[in-house]
C-alpha cells in the first residue's frame, strides 16, 4: 500500500477539517440511524477510495438524511467562514452537506485523480447532485485542478446549477481569471439571477466588465426593456474611465432602484464636482442608499 507523501498529507489536513465540520452540522439534525449511515458511508469511501461508493452514497443521501435546511446558527456560520473566508452555507440542506462530505472523504491527496472523479460524477449526476457538487467548491482540495469544472457550472443555462457556483461562493472570486469572472457576472443578467449574493464584486470589478454591461444597457434600451439596477453596480466604479453618459441617462430616466444603485456604488474619488455626484446629491440619493443592503435596495418599490 502506498503511503501519502508529506505534500499529500498537508493537502489532506484542511479536507479532514472540512469533513469534521460538516459532520458537526449533520449530527445534531439527524436521527441516530441516519447519522450512523452517514458516518459509515464516509468511512467506507475514505478507506476504499472507490468511485462507485461515492455515486451510491450521493444517490441515497436525500432518502437517508432528508432534505431539510440545516438552518445554521451564527456560530456555525462563523465556523464555516473559518474554514474558508467567504464560505457561506446558510442555504444548505442536510442531503447537500452529506453529498459534499462524501466527495471530501474520497480525496486521497492526488489532485489529478480527484479532478477526474469530479468530472465523472458531474457528467452523470442529476440536478440536485450537481447543485451539491458545485456548492462544495469552497471546501474542495485541488482548487486549480478542478477549475475547468467550475467553468462548466457558469456555462450552464440551468439557473440552480449556475447559482450553486455563482452565489455565496468564494471560489469564483478567488480562482477565476478575469474572462471567466466577467462571463459569470454577465450571465447573471441573462438568467435573471440576482447579483447581490455574488461574492467579490467590488474586488473583482474591472473596465472590461463595465464595457460589456454598458453595451448590454444600450441593447436593453434599444429594445425598450428594463435595466436590472444591479448592472450599474459594476459600471459606476469605472466612472473615471467610462460610463458617464449611460449613468446620466439612468439617473434622469431610470427607476428609483437604478438611481439608488448608482449612488450606492459611486466611488469616493469621483469628486463632489462631477455631474453624477451632483445629481445624486441633488436627489438625496447618497443618503437614501447609504444604509441599504443590495438586497434591500432592490425591494425599494415593492
Amino acid at each position: 500500500m502506498r503511503h501519502p507523501s508529506l505534500q499529500e498529507m498537508q493537502a489532506l489536513a484542511p479536507t479532514a477539517a472540512a469533513l469534521a465540520q460538516l459532520d458537526s452540522w449533520i449530527a445534531p439534525r439527524s436521527t441516530p440511524e441516519a447519522l450512523f449511515w452517514f458516518r459509515l458511508q464516509c468511512q467506507q469511501i475514505s478507506t476504499a477510495k472507490q468511485e462507485r461508493d461515492v455515486y451510491k452514497a450521493m444517490g441515497m443521501a436525500a432518502r437517508k438524511l432528508g432534505k431539510s435546511d440545516l438552518n445554521l446558527n451564527s456560530e456555525e456560520l462563523a465556523a464555516a467562514h473559518a474554514l474558508r473566508p467567504g464560505f457561506d452555507p446558510s442555504g444548505w440542506s442536510a442531503d447537500l452537506a452529506a453529498r459534499v462530505a462524501f466527495l471530501l472523504a474520497s480525496y486521497s491527496g492526488d489532485d489529478a485523480q480527484f479532478a477526474r472523479q469530479l468530472d465523472n460524477i458531474a457528467d452523470s449526476a442529476e440536478i440536485n447532485e450537481l447543485i451539491a457538487l458545485y456548492s462544495g467548491f469552497p471546501l474542495y482540495p485541488a482548487a486549480r485542478a478542478i477549475e475547468h469544472r467550475a467553468r462548466e457550472a457558469i456555462r450552464s443555462s440551468m439557473r440552480p446549477i449556475f447559482e450553486a457556483m455563482a452565489h455565496r461562493n468564494p471560489y469564483p472570486m478567488q480562482e477565476f481569471d478575469e474572462a471567466a469572472w466577467n462571463q459569470m457576472v454577465v450571465k447573471c443578467f441573462f438568467l435573471d439571477s440576482p447579483l447581490w449574493p455574488v461574492q467579490g464584486l467590488e474586488q473583482r470589478n474591472n473596465p472590461a466588465l463595465a464595457n460589456i454591461l454598458i453595451d448590454l444597457a444600450h441593447e436593453r434600451w434599444a429594445a425598450g426593456r428594463a435595466i436590472n439596477p444591479e448592472l450599474w453596480r459594476c459600471v459606476t466604479p469605472q466612472l473615471a474611465l467610462l460610463g458617464e453618459p449611460e449613468l446620466l441617462r439612468a439617473l434622469e430616466q431610470g427607476c428609483m432602484e437604478e438611481k439608488l444603485a448608482i449612488a450606492k456604488s459611486l466611488p469616493t474619488e469621483a469628486g463632489k464636482d462631477g455631474k453624477i455626484h451632483r445629481l445624486c446629491q441633488k436627489e438625496n440619493l447618497l443618503t437614501a442608499a447609504k444604509d441599504l443592503s443590495w438586497q434591500e435596495l432592490l425591494q425599494v418599490s415593492h
